[in-house]
């Protein structure tokens, strides 16, 4: 068995003991390694624009708006813009600044046709550390990974 084949299958029994909505929730660094070795793997980062402004983002990400800073009101055309720029039939990792909003991301996706939704678990920033702050106790940044300011 590969090595992506291996991963999905965790994130699939991850699914099933969490009794996740979608398909399943992935590492950062397994959603990294999936990234690379199949061709039909998109990120879809469903973080603030400032966010990705002023935080950063990961190389060829999709970026769709879950809600809108500053009043963090929900993205209306969410499901639309996701339509227009992920096919369904890939397999689509929803990340955001800590795994909620990519949560929530993934079960609408799931609900309306993308039968390979997961959420990446820890997100971009990770949780907050004893003091706070983001980006060094978890998370796809602290773990290493491809990320550039735009």
């Amino acid at each position: 068995m590969s090595q992506a084949a291996q991963i999905l299958e965790l994130a699939r029994e991850r699914a099933l003991d969490e009794n996740l909505p979608y398909s399943g929730a992935v590492t950062p660094a397994e959603a990294w390694a999936l990234y690379q070795a199949l061709p039909n793997v998109r990120i879809v980062d469903v973080r603030t624009r400032a966010e990705w402004q002023f935080v950063g983002i990961v190389p060829d990400a999709e970026l769709i708006e879950w809600k809108s800073y500053p009043l963090m009101n929900l993205n209306p055309d969410f499901l639309s813009q996701l339509k227009s720029k992920v096919d369904p039939e890939c397999i689509v990792l929803f990340l955001c600044r800590s795994a909620y909003r990519s949560h929530e991301a993934a079960m609408l996706a799931a609900q309306h046709g993308y039968s390979e939704a997961y959420n990446v678990l820890e997100g971009f920033e990770g949780e907050k550390d004893a003091h706070q702050q983001r980006g060094r106790l978890n998370g796809w940044k602290s773990a290493g990974l491809p990320w550039v300011n735009p």
